[in-house]
């Protein structure tokens, strides 16, 4: 378990750059929910991870994060879904990744339910590694229409290892909105679906 003043620091950070809130500083509880149950079950057992050094980034529960969170255990699902834990950080209880079938016809939809209209922030939470997908589709369906983005899952995400940012996109309130991760045109590597985070942006 890390250093009670590392874990300090990295939370400190977390809050400073938008990823958590002030109520992360206290250490939370993993959170108490099940495993999607339309995906494949995690193969890994318990604490097997490939980079330990990593674990301290994982996020237990998306209620500690900033604005609207909706995880892969609320998403859509087509297509075949394995969850894991073997690659941190991610947020819940672990992330899906397509295991490199059914390339083109697999997707994972996230819909949040915004309380109001408005300009948000959306965010995406990956773990990355060599295996991970170079050019994963990435599509935003907001209040001006829709945008697609390619994203490489092998960089780094830019907010505390796990969030990148996509973009700042106009939406309606409800659950007109959405966010899509799908496997077209990523032969030979894994798409990893986790979080997404949408941030009211002012």
């Amino acid at each position: 378990m890390p250093h009670p003043t590392i874990h300090h620091a990295t939370v400190v950070l977390a809050v400073l750059s938008g990823l958590l809130t002030a109520s992360a500083i206290a250490e939370s509880p993993a959170e108490k929910r099940l495993p999607h149950p339309d995906a494949v079950p995690n193969t890994h057992p318990p604490g097997e991870v490939d980079n330990p050094k990593l674990v301290r980034f994982i996020v237990r529960t998306s209620a500690d994060l900033l604005g609207i969170v909706v995880d892969e255990m609320d998403a859509k699902l087509v297509g075949k879904w394995q969850y894991s834990t073997h690659t941190p950080p991610y947020v819940g209880v672990g992330y899906l990744h397509d295991q490199k079938q059914g390339k083109g016809t697999s997707s994972v939809t996230y819909t949040p339910n915004l309380t109001q209209a408005g300009t948000y922030e959306v965010r995406l939470s990956h773990c990355y590694n060599v295996r991970r997908s170079t050019n994963t589709p990435v599509t935003i369906h907001h209040a001006d229409g829709e945008t697609t983005l390619r994203i490489n899952q092998q960089q780094v995400p830019e907010h505390q290892r796990l969030f990148r940012t996509l973009g700042k996109f106009r939406f309606e309130s409800g659950k007109q909105g959405w966010v899509r991760i799908s496997s077209d045109g990523t032969d030979g590597q894994y798409v990893i679906a986790d979080a997404v985070q949408f941030i009211p942006s002012p």
